[in-house]
């Protein structure tokens, strides 16, 4: 079966009955609790995420944008029904609306009950631009995904257009040099000095804040603030794999997840890098340190990894390979599905069977476990329970980097930016290899149970897509054909084992190593 990567604008709900298998089990089981928390422990009155399950009062704007990504994802699988969804959401816009903002933006933290700013910090006591950022690029993914002509959904849509545009990005650059700030405060004006300096988790920001119809900044600032810093441009190799931009050895990895819940990294590519060759080499940088570099006593391994900000022993720290204390936050592996599908159902599985006693509740993983030291947190955060969600449905369906594809403010932002669909050239351009193996793991697809295999074709001559095994047992997947042509992909069923996957198209084969697992 094929299907076309360019063409995937057409969202469907999943088929009602798939064929069991075990994956499908555990990733409906870890994806669905984890919604949970956005739906069963939201905020009774406004209806936003608390930041952590100790803090109940305490909303978050940006843990609740994801959460509303979270919610359409649910309603989507058929947890939940769109007008429980719709009235949920639309009592949320309410309560946004009467919220205390600051020139449009909202603080990091709320009053559930009452929508006044809850100081994050002695100075961070007003509008957060990046959380503000999260929360509407949530409010954004709703307002594309209920589009029925009725009037709840219709109100809805309505609310959120008039939050979005009314928030002033655009005041946020204002100072007269020319830079995007994250905070302002009516009592400390811009003393939190913090110019929105690139790469790390911010680059919505960007995108909502060049995309906005009413209040968009210059493309020149996001020009001389994102990519005038000390950690824009790398250019080095790291356990074998290339990072053209960010941090040495990447940072922590929820900088490949918070801006690309609805942006789709394989169509992201401007004049520095390929946006999802960068967020997979991330990962796997993330996983081999894990695996191959990290202090043996942190007790790591092919089914234990995933270093990422969250609590620890020590409360809080932004965990990576260069700041590693030997805490394991599942988010960091979970959230990584679409990147190392087979390494992070690997840690998934083995979180949730040989931790689960003390790493799973109500509402999913706990937010972390440091085995050396026996700590394991008993608390629920929102800034890391929704990437899982989300992620894993795009991992599973694409549906929010569909609905992403087709929000035009979004695809405004992203071309003044310079971001812009690579044309790949033919061969296979989800994929690294292992530098030192030269091959790839592919595991089953949960949700139809066979393998699948993504490939990008170039130019108007035909091409053969097959396998062949140790013995050279040739498999054909798609006979030759001229009529293919972008990003595709092939399911397939074949025995477990190690294959060639090829490519042939004008006499020239591209090949893979693949480990069918």
């Amino acid at each position: 079966m094929m299907q076309s990567g360019w063409a995937q604008h057409k969202i469907e709900t999943p088929a009602k009955l798939v064929k069991l298998n075990e994956k499908y089990e555990y990733i409906e089981t870890v994806q669905k609790a984890t919604f949970q928390y956005f739906w069963d422990f939201a905020h009774p009155i406004s209806g936003m995420a608390p930041e952590r399950t100790a803090t109940p009062n305490i909303v978050t704007s940006g843990g609740t944008g994801f959460g509303i990504q979270s919610i359409v994802a649910a309603v989507h699988r058929g947890w939940i029904s769109r007008a429980e969804a719709v009235k949920h959401l639309q009592k949320m816009a309410n309560f946004l609306g009467k919220a205390e903002r600051f020139h449009g933006a909202w603080s990091h933290w709320l009053d559930g009950r009452t929508g006044k700013m809850v100081p994050f910090g002695e100075k961070d006591n007003g509008g957060d631009l990046v959380e503000t950022a999260y929360l509407v690029n949530g409010l954004l993914v709703a307002r594309e995904y209920f589009d029925a002509n009725n009037p709840a959904e219709k109100n809805l849509r309505d609310t959120i257009t008039k939050l979005w545009e009314s928030v002033e990005w655009d005041w946020y650059a204002s100072r007269g040099d020319g830079h995007l700030y994250w905070h302002w405060s009516p009592q400390y004006n811009w003393d939190m000095n913090m110019p929105i300096r690139g790469y790390n988790e911010c680059l919505i920001t960007y995108v909502l804040a060049l995309g906005s119809p009413t209040h968009a900044i210059k493309p020149e600032v996001y020009q001389n603030t994102w990519k005038k810093s000390d950690f824009y441009e790398n250019g080095k190799d790291y356990l074998g794999y290339k990072l053209k931009v960010g941090f040495p050895y990447g940072g922590s990895l929820f900088f490949a997840h918070y801006s690309y819940l609805s942006l789709d990294p394989r169509l992201m590519q401007d004049e520095k890098t390929n946006y999802w060759q960068h967020n997979q080499a991330q990962t796997l940088i993330n996983y081999k340190h894990c695996v191959k570099e990290a202090p043996k006593e942190f007790g790591y391994s092919t089914e234990n990894w995933g270093l990422t900000a969250s609590d620890d022993y020590n409360f809080y720290d932004a965990h990576s390979p260069t700041n590693d204390n030997g805490t394991i936050s599942p988010t960091a592996a979970v959230s990584s599905f679409p990147y190392t599908p087979f390494e992070s159902y690997q840690a998934m599985r083995f979180m949730y069977l040989k931790k689960g006693a003390t790493l799973f509740g109500k509402y999913g993983f706990y937010d972390a476990f440091n085995a050396t030291k026996n700590w394991y947190s008993n608390q629920y955060l929102a800034i890391d329970q929704g990437p899982m969600v989300v992620m894993i449905e795009n991992y599973r369906s694409g549906l929010l980097w569909k609905l992403g594809e087709n929000i035009k403010e979004l695809q405004i932002g992203l071309k003044k930016m310079g971001i812009n669909k690579p044309e790949y050239p033919t061969g296979f351009y989800m994929y690294q290899p292992d530098p030192e193996t030269k091959d790839v793991n592919l595991t089953k697809h949960p949700d139809s149970d066979d393998f699948i295999l993504d490939f990008a074709v170039k130019g108007s001559e035909p091409v053969e897509v097959f396998i062949t095994d140790k013995n050279g047992n040739k498999q054909v997947l798609v006979a030759s054909t001229s009529n293919l042509k972008g990003m595709q992909k092939v399911h397939f069923k074949a025995k477990y084992g190690t294959y060639k996957a090829t490519i042939l198209q004008n006499n020239t084969e591209i090949s893979l190593t693949i480990h069918l697992k």
